[in-house]
């Protein structure tokens, strides 16, 4: 699949199904096609643990971007900043603030007070002051986050669906269209494209939507 989409995916995504089962190998291998990796393990334990990790995902082949849970708190954030601070390149730390498939309703379950947006925001305020160079978060909190955080704050946002599919095991989801209104820098996309008939022809009917929604908005 990789192959087909070559030309059309800005960086794929090796998260911790593929992770779990290929290792470093699928890194190595995507990178060795030409590929930006956003490595999204979503590190999330004691802080010495994550900087570890950290360190240790920075240096794979081509790693762009990766991920930790913003829930870990300010220090284990500052421990993975730190960690990979004296680099002279480095990936990208994003903080995921609160899954997209998660309803208020959800989170209360879990102890959380507070709406997803609201706890989102903060969150993504707390990643800021940590030191990172910005967060994961669905198209919903997009604008809050980029008028709270600045120009310079990357917004990677997961839950992307055109409007013709299927929503999944997703609740705060938003096409292609709003992601980029809302101030996103990035989109996540994965079912919309891997289960499509003809992935390329799926992923460059988004792209498409990408482009004319960018134009719309300067």
């Amino acid at each position: 699949m990789a192959r087909q989409l070559r030309g059309v995916a800005g960086l794929f995504k090796v998260g911790s199904q593929l992770f779990t089962s290929e290792g470093p190998r699928a890194v190595e291998k995507l990178a060795g096609m030409g590929f930006g990796i956003f490595l999204d393990l979503k590190f999330h334990d004691i802080p010495n643990t994550v900087a570890g990790a950290v360190a240790a995902a920075a240096d794979l082949p081509k790693v762009r971007m990766l991920t930790l849970h913003t829930l870990g708190d300010a220090t284990m954030m500052r421990a993975a900043r730190d960690a990979i601070a004296g680099r002279k390149t480095r990936p990208a730390l994003l903080g995921v603030t609160i899954l997209t498939n998660m309803d208020a309703l959800a989170l209360r379950r879990t102890g959380i007070s507070g709406s997803p947006g609201s706890r989102a925001l903060a969150l993504a305020r707390l990643a800021k002051q940590s030191g990172l160079d910005g967060v994961v978060a669905s198209a919903h909190e997009a604008l809050a986050i980029r008028r709270a955080c600045g120009p310079k704050f990357l917004i990677v946002v997961p839950g992307v669906r055109p409007a013709s599919t299927a929503l999944n095991d997703q609740s705060r989801v938003a096409t292609p269209s709003q992601a980029i209104q809302a101030g996103a820098d990035y989109l996540v996309v994965g079912r919309p494209i891997t289960e499509a008939a003809n992935p390329r022809d799926a992923a460059l009917a988004i792209a498409r939507e990408i482009a004319s929604a960018k134009r719309r908005s300067r």
